[in-house]
């Protein structure tokens, strides 16, 4: 009886083992946002350059991003994936421009932990800006995922 007994204890621990190394951390240690990044260039010098003041929101959208935030390299912008196409007001030391992006939307799954988010793809160079303090836009890496690439420089 005590045989069994001792047999029985040891599948238990065995069984308590196995479903313990069995089962993933289940949690995210991953970045699982999609920004736009945007580094800043002074003009003349061709080099980065923070603004003094940066204010930066959607158009037709109450959603503040930034507000008279200093230091700010690169800017983190949020594409909305259900939309093909996202303006912002962009406020550079007291000097506001409007910037739309086109791009394509589509989901990809970052691990089993993290789940999905949405990459983007854009579709042209941005060329729908103002010129009032923004004086030139050069488009790099056109896909915009959750790694730490730049996408655009703003030259101003």
């Amino acid at each position: 009886m005590r045989k069994l007994f001792s047999v029985f204890i040891i599948l238990i621990l065995s069984g308590f083992f196995f479903f313990l190394i069995s089962c993933s951390q289940g949690s995210c240690f991953e970045e699982t946002e999609s920004y736009l990044k945007a580094s800043f260039y002074s003009y003349e010098l061709r080099k980065l350059a923070s603004p003094d003041s940066l204010t930066l929101y959607g158009l037709n959208n109450d959603s503040v991003i930034y507000y008279k935030s200093t230091k700010i390299q690169p800017a983190l912008i949020p594409l909305n994936a259900s939309k093909e196409s996202c303006t912002f007001v962009m406020n550079m030391n007291g000097i506001s421009d409007t910037i739309e992006f086109r791009y394509i939307s589509y989901p990809h799954m970052i691990s089993k932990e993290c789940g999905y988010t949405f990459y983007h793809q854009l579709t042209d160079s941005v060329r729908y800006y103002t010129r009032h303090a923004i004086k030139n836009i050069s488009t790099g890496n056109k896909t915009i995922t959750n790694l730490n690439v730049e996408n655009i420089r703003i030259y101003y």
